[in-house]
């Protein structure tokens, strides 16, 4: 390792890894995981391994990288101006998954708001309702014109979906406790009430697990059945998705306090991933509001 020194004082000094090998190594394993999922998609039969591989070698990937990262940081190596370059970080990687998401929610409003009543006649779809799908009177829930999937019955807002925005809402209050104890230097509470999160999230999972299960099973909501379907399972899919990682996160950090590595004053590892449970907290209102409710 090697530090880039721009100032005579050690603590203007700012730290930069020398030769890493990690850039290389994940970059590859990115392109033999995105090359398995595309052959995969095109139901070669080597592509379904080919991911898994590619998968399991990102993973290892990541824990070894965050794991000399951590490495680093318990030896001192960081100071205020790698505090600030890694809040920077976090908080373009947290606006890069809202555009992410922006983008699901965009696909679903272009189809309810617009798509959906061209096609049923309104505005500059007449022709496309006279000529194509001459009698189709649009709606929502809908799986098109073509009732692509069949018929199939929508998730009802008041049983689970209620219950998970309840878990996950609980979960940003317990890891908000969790962040005043360590603030405040008690460590025991800390990890009970970071513990209490991990317990939530892996609730919060597990029905939605038994949501999906319903849903394939008795509704014949999958996604195949049309744009409902096909969004639906994109928003709630991806949101569990982030719900897992975010979850994993919690692990990690829960094991990181319980060794010891944060201060009072020196916790960002911490605030980093409570920032992202709250942003996957969020994201779950809106997705509970305008893809259960209305």
């Amino acid at each position: 390792m090697a530090e880039a020194h721009a100032h005579s004082n050690p603590s203007e000094r700012y730290f930069v890894p020398h030769s890493s090998r990690w850039p290389i190594v994940a970059s590859v394993a990115l392109f033999v995981t995105m090359f398995g999922f595309a052959t995969m998609l095109n139901e070669a039969s080597f592509g379904k391994p080919v991911f898994y591989v590619g998968l399991a070698f990102l993973a290892i990937v990541m824990f070894k990288w965050f794991a000399d990262v951590v490495g680093e940081s318990v030896r001192g190596f960081y100071n205020r101006q790698v505090d600030t370059s890694f809040r920077m970080g976090m908080v373009w990687f947290i606006f890069s998954e809202i555009m992410f998401f922006a983008a699901f929610f965009g696909a679903l409003f272009y189809t309810r708001q617009y798509a959906l009543p061209w096609l049923a006649g309104e505005g500059h779809g007449v022709l496309t309702n006279d000529l194509l799908y001459n009698g189709y009177t649009g709606g929502w829930p809908a799986n098109g014109p073509l009732s692509i999937g069949g018929h199939f019955q929508t998730v009802g807002a008041w049983g689970l979906p209620l219950l998970n925005t309840l878990i996950l809402l609980t979960s940003g209050v317990t890891i908000t406790i969790a962040h005043h104890a360590l603030k405040a230097g008690q460590r025991q509470t800390l990890l009970v009430f970071l513990g209490l999160t991990i317990l939530l999230g892996c609730t919060f999972l597990f029905f939605q697990a038994e949501e999906y299960m319903h849903a394939y099973s008795e509704l014949n909501l999958k996604l195949s059945s049309g744009i409902y379907g096909s969004t639906f399972f994109m928003l709630t899919g991806f949101h569990g998705l982030h719900v897992t990682l975010g979850t994993v996160m919690l692990i990690v950090i829960w094991f990181r306090c319980l060794r010891g590595h944060f201060s009072r004053d020196d916790h960002f590892g911490f605030e980093a991933v409570a920032w992202y449970w709250h942003f996957v907290d969020v994201v779950w209102l809106m997705l509970f509001i305008f893809v259960y409710v209305l």
